[in-house]
């Protein structure tokens, strides 16, 4: 299945896209695509609905985050070989963990806000997955059971407020519209197998990144199972994997976004998002 949500900032309503690309407005059978939902087995409830009977979705409408609420909001750090090495930084023995607040999240093709202060605001694309059912000491054999779909996620840093400011990286993870999530969020059974999926990321128009999925350092399986050492992972938590080689701080001289820039990124099955820096 591939889901998505729709329509203004903090009102967004449930869709879906039926087998011939049409998307559909799901509010008339669940409420949201959100943790709770996914807990309640959210696709076992739309399998046996006729998607044809449902209204489109105005061609124009918004997309949303394509999860809404939630709880964790988790990322790993220097997790693509090419990418450790543009950075000039030694390959992880274990994932690098990090956090960004769930109150960044926006939609895919919302604007990119500097926040203030900012010189060197930079761009990462991702594969991000949502958690589907609770997983605390999850092998690595069944880890991806756990998945309940991937999405595309841009994980915007400020690096001077990351590495320049003390303390953890979470500081220039986490200003609003640092998280931009979807459009779509693809169940994993769609999905077969996530470390051959090829991303890429351009400003104004030139290609920067360009990899896919088989150069990470820690596929998802072991990602998955090694967070839920340290934690109880719940319905709906979002896990951002990692990027790979092209982000400005591994430029040579560096490169950052500015007003007025525009961001265009795609993670290959899973849509494209679109954003303009304000």
């Amino acid at each position: 299945m591939k889901l998505f949500r729709f329509g203004p900032a903090g009102a967004e309503k449930p869709g879906i896209v039926d087998a011939k690309g049409v998307h559909r407005d799901l509010s008339k059978v669940i409420g949201d695509i959100d943790p709770a939902r996914i807990a309640a087995d959210l696709t076992g409830k739309l399998t046996d609905v006729d998607l044809t009977t449902l209204p489109e979705v105005p061609k124009a409408t918004r997309f949303g985050p394509c999860i809404g609420a939630p709880g964790n909001f988790l990322a790993i750090g220097l997790n693509y070989v090419q990418h450790a090495k543009e950075t000039n930084a030694p390959l992880p023995a274990e994932p690098i963990l990090f956090a960004k607040a769930p109150s960044c999240i926006v939609g895919p093709d919302d604007d990119i806000v500097l926040p203030r202060g900012s010189t060197k605001t930079d761009w990462e694309v991702e594969l991000a997955l949502v958690i589907g059912k609770r997983a605390h000491y999850v092998s690595e054999a069944e880890a991806l059971s756990y998945v309940f779909g991937y999405c595309v996620c841009n994980d915007v840093s400020e690096r001077a407020f990351q590495l320049e400011r003390g303390g953890q990286w979470m500081k220039g993870k986490c200003a609003p519209s640092f998280g931009p999530l979807g459009p779509y969020l693809v169940t994993a059974d769609e999905i077969p197998d996530p470390q051959r999926l090829s991303l890429w990321l351009e400003v104004n128009g030139e290609r920067v990144q360009n990899s896919d999925t088989s150069d990470m350092i820690f596929p998802i399986s072991k990602i998955v199972s090694y967070l839920s050492e340290f934690m109880i992972l719940l319905p709906g938590d979002v896990i951002t994997t990692g990027t790979p080689p092209g982000v400005g701080l591994g430029m040579k001289p560096e490169r950052y976004l500015k007003h007025g820039d525009s961001v265009r990124l795609s993670v290959e099955g899973l849509g494209v998002q679109t954003q303009r820096v304000a």
